[in-house]
């Protein structure tokens, strides 16, 4: 996710080596929809001559966040992404990537500013390591959330720290091979569940429940003391490229409604590549 996720603020990044990085300009995946909800996804491993291109593409406030980073990566990682995303809402809006003016909600979401002429889309953002999920949807909010699946040392005191009681246990459940993705299965629907709702990453993990086990559907199993199938939200989970895992969570569809992917998901290995981003980057 853009900036420095809780993720990243509460336990270390022990990542596995990214695989190599896409050419520098190269053909982009298409797209694909779970529901109403539309899924892009771009790696962020830009030359440097592409990153210089891209900024221009950004607000004076967001080249000024670009500036506070402290590593070259998580700077290019952020430019990439902010680029990316104006890019695709300017396609929306038939306008240029540049000339995208968003507006941040109380908890630091960011939405289209009123003047933009189209305020009907809603849109997510999130990133790990080199790759960005996008999750855009029409007149309803989305939430979207990817880590790269990695040993996480101190796990098990996250869990305690952070997990529900409910989650805590089903966590224990599991047996050794499956806890690192149980770990990011919980996380992960946790965080695009709490973005949906505009809650903020400050909000308390703990106050809901979500499924966690990798043979099991992505569920909210409660929410703000009702059972989940109560709440009118609704999560998927899937593997945007391997070695990845990703949640989106959004209004639940009317009863009977297709296009949903199936509890479960399918794995879906995208073939990712870096986009051509620089048509026009005046």
């Amino acid at each position: 996710m853009l900036g420095h996720s809780r993720t990243e603020k509460r336990f270390p990044s022990h990542r596995r080596p990214c695989p190599p990085a896409a050419p520098a300009v190269a053909q982009f995946a298409e797209p694909f929809t779970i529901g109403a909800v539309e899924i892009v996804t771009t790696r962020l491993d830009a030359e440097p001559e592409t990153v210089r291109a891209l900024a221009r593409w950004l607000s004076a406030g967001e080249q000024q966040r670009a500036d506070r980073y402290v590593l070259e990566r998580d700077r290019r990682r952020f430019i990439v992404a902010r680029a990316r995303l104006r890019q695709l809402l300017a396609a929306r809006l038939s306008t240029r990537p540049q000339l995208v003016e968003l507006v941040y909600g109380e908890h630091g979401k960011p939405a289209l500013a009123p003047q933009s002429g189209d305020t009907d889309w809603r849109f997510s953002v999130s990133h790990s390591d080199e790759l960005a999920v996008f999750a855009f949807a029409r007149e309803q909010e989305v939430g979207i959330d990817i880590e790269a699946i990695r040993e996480i040392p101190d796990a098990d005191a996250i869990v305690f720290g952070f997990f529900s009681p409910r989650e805590r246990q089903a966590y224990l459940a599991l047996g050794p091979e499956q806890k690192t993705l149980g770990f990011f299965n919980c996380w992960t629907r946790k965080e695009a569940l709490l973005k949906a709702l505009g809650r903020g990453l400050s909000a308390a993990l703990d106050d809901f429940d979500v499924s966690l086990a990798p043979d099991e559907p992505a569920q909210i199993l409660s929410l703000d003391d009702r059972p989940g199938s109560a709440s009118g939200w609704c999560l998927d989970s899937f593997s945007p490229s391997p070695g990845f895992v990703a949640a989106v969570a959004t209004r639940c569809p009317p009863a009977g409604a297709a296009g949903r992917i199936p509890a479960g998901g399918p794995v879906r290995d995208l073939g990712f590549a870096l986009p051509a981003l620089i048509d026009d980057p005046r």
